[in-house]
């Protein structure tokens, strides 16, 4: 994550807030990066192969 995100992120919260609130934006904006990254780097599973998989789970 960029210094320049958690900035950008801060900025956004009123005066006063809670910390747990920040954090879990953190926490959120970084799994979409992580998610977008692997998107990038082909380590996804498509929704039909994964309507496949569910589909023999519920077997």
């Amino acid at each position: 994550m960029k210094k320049s995100t958690v900035i950008h992120t801060l900025n956004e919260l009123p005066q006063k807030f809670d910390l747990d609130e920040f954090l879990e934006r953190l926490i959120v904006i970084q799994k979409i990066d992580e998610g977008l990254e692997d998107e990038k780097n082909g380590k996804t599973i498509s929704h039909s192969k994964v309507k496949k998989m569910v589909a023999k789970w519920n077997k």
